[in-house]
């Protein structure tokens, strides 16, 4: 008989990264010394695991909880039979019909399966099947529901799935031939969860202990649609640029490395650009720190670190001569073991690999920073911010919005199309739809007409930003606007906070209540809650955007005591809101 085990997990962050590891640790808690040796193992995992995992676990940890090797389940998979192999995986009918073939060939010593959401009785019956027909009843040793079908980006950040997100995505949601049938009803599931003993997003195991307070928090469920300026909107701070212009994806951003510093001859092909990647995660000190800080703030810390550092070379370079290790690979210095155990061996051991980790820090950032300035500088990303926040705010402006797109030098055709979307939502009496297209035709012929190359400025993707390392600080700004951040409260984080406050407020007064321990009774007769919440959780059905995010991240640190999760159905930036806002258009 195949049973099944229940692990609940409901709380992003730390609770999530346990489940994780727990799960690794054959759904045992984790050793917490280290001096044991772990047993080693396999994992296999599909598309959606693998999204799950990647942002949080890098390889070393893996490793250093025994992974040996982690595969894709539907890849080819040689037989490795005296190991023990952790799935992980959505419960679908592909997914069974592959593990009752791993089953039938018997590819692992033993077998323990861990469902990303619940499966279904008629598909456990299938793998004890196949069980019996392979004869292999005790190599299947557990089989667990995990509960953890979404993604965690951050500690205070969730998105639902990155796999078949189109099912769920703003165009999926709002098309006009969408069925009332085909939305599911959430209150339902917030009661069955709450009468489900097994997986109790308030009463986990000791795992989620201690996660919330007391007072159980409050659930916001908002629709993108209360705000479709702010997906739009050009940004200023770091995490937010980087999502904007280059391509972030799961906490790993990639960019195109162009080969050698020299252009290539005339009549001679391109050089190929070989693609780096970069993960962006909380073990970066400084992308824990200026993540959510002004572009040139994170300009300047950039070169400050820099400053230090080069103040270190001579030390980096006598530490590497004491070792005899000049010229060697620096990644694998950190692995050095030395048998001499005089003062000064000990200290460059102990020393080299800090300064060399802080290094490969400051090149990672140097590179990203400086492919963020050049398309800030490229497209006047600074002109466009600047605009739209007084556009958003309804404060004065000092130019016309045709001004700037009629501009050639000023972005691409997408960035006006955002600014113009932007002026059109934020105006206190939107012009006529005849108004409006009119507007649209007489500033994008004049863009038409005009031959445009936005995405390169002719700069060298480390060349710029050497300059401005090279030159001090005052150069990153120059012909970029130093733009100081306005604290404001955007329409989710307003909403927010007159719901956890009590406020009564129009925007808000006449928000539907539940209370999914209420068995019966409508939301009329529901007693609303006399206390202001402490936590909250913010859901954004429809997608969400890091600057929602910030301004949520910013609205709790000027909270003391408060603590707001932010979560929505896929994780979108302007170019990819703008494909779906015009999909909508089409039959």
């Amino acid at each position: 008989t195949v049973t099944t085990q229940i692990a609940a997990c409901g709380y992003p962050s730390i609770t999530y990264v346990s489940a994780l590891k727990r799960m690794l640790n054959f759904n045992a808690p984790p050793l917490k010394t280290t001096a044991a040796e772990p047993v080693w193992k396999v994992l296999i995992y599909d598309r959606f695991g693998q999204d799950i995992i990647s942002p949080l676990l890098a390889v070393k940890e893996l490793r250093d909880m025994g992974i040996t090797l982690h595969l894709l389940l539907h890849s080819d998979r040689d037989p490795i039979p005296d190991v023990p192999a952790i799935y992980f995986v959505m419960p679908t009918e592909e997914n069974i019909d592959r593990i009752c073939q791993d089953l039938r060939n018997q590819l692992y010593e033993s077998y323990y399966l861990n469902f990303i959401s619940a499966i279904s009785r008629s598909k456990l019956e299938d793998i004890a099947s196949a069980a019996l027909s392979a004869n292999a009843v005790s190599q299947v040793t557990k089989v667990f529901d995990q509960y953890l079908n979404f993604i965690t980006l951050e500690d205070d950040m969730f998105i639902l799935c990155n796999q078949n997100k189109e099912l769920i995505s703003y165009h999926a949601i709002n098309k006009p031939d969408i069925m009332d049938t085909d939305m599911e009803k959430l209150d339902k599931k917030l009661r069955e969860n709450l009468r489900d003993a097994r997986n109790s997003l308030f009463t986990g195991d000791n795992m989620g202990a201690s996660q919330f307070s007391f007072q159980r928090p409050l659930f916001v469920l908002a629709d993108r649609n209360l705000d479709l300026a702010t997906p739009l909107h050009h940004t200023w701070t770091y995490q937010a640029l980087v999502h904007d212009v280059l391509d972030f994806h799961l906490n790993r951003v990639s960019m195109d490395e162009s080969v050698g510093s020299e252009a290539s001859p005339a009549g001679a092909r391109p050089k190929k650009k070989n693609k780096k990647s970069y993960d962006l995660t909380a073990s970066d000190k400084f992308w824990q720190k200026h993540k959510g800080s002004p572009f040139p703030e994170v300009a300047e810390s950039v070169q400050e670190e820099l400053d230090t550092y080069r103040a270190q070379e001579d030390e980096v370079k006598r530490l590497k001569s004491i070792m005899g290790l000049e010229g060697e690979d620096e990644g694998a210095i950190s692995s050095i073991s030395m048998s001499d155990n005089t003062a000064k061996l000990t200290s460059a051991v102990s020393s080299l690999p800090e300064l060399l980790e802080k290094k490969r820090l400051i090149d990672l950032h140097t590179n990203v920073a400086t492919a963020v300035l050049d398309h800030i500088k490229s497209r006047k990303l600074d002109v466009y911010f600047e605009y739209e926040e007084k556009l958003m705010s309804k404060s004065t402006l000092d130019k016309s919005l045709l001004d700037i797109i009629s501009d050639p030098d000023a972005g691409t055709p997408e960035d006006k199309m955002r600014l113009f979307l932007i002026f059109y939502i934020t105006a206190l009496q939107p012009p006529s739809e005849q108004c409006a297209i009119s507007l649209l035709v007489r500033a994008f012929t004049k863009i038409a007409a005009t031959p445009s190359n936005y995405g390169n400025s002719g700069v060298k993707p480390m060349g710029l930003f050497s300059r401005v390392m090279n030159s001090g600080s005052q150069f990153v700004m120059e012909g970029v606007k130093n733009l100081v951040l306005k604290q404001h409260n955007l329409p989710v984080t307003r909403i927010l906070d007159n719901l956890m406050e009590m406020k009564s407020n129009p925007e808000t007064d006449d928000y539907r209540y539940f209370d999914p321990k209420m068995l019966r009774g409508s939301e009329s007769s529901i007693p609303r809650n006399k206390n202001p919440f402490q936590e909250a959780i913010v859901f954004m059905v429809g997608g969400g955007n890091y600057i929602e995010y910030q301004n949520l991240v910013d609205y709790t640190k000027a909270k003391p005591g408060k603590k707001v999760l932010y979560g929505c159905s896929e994780l979108f930036n302007a170019g990819q809101f703008l494909k779906q806002l015009s999909s909508l258009g089409q039959k």
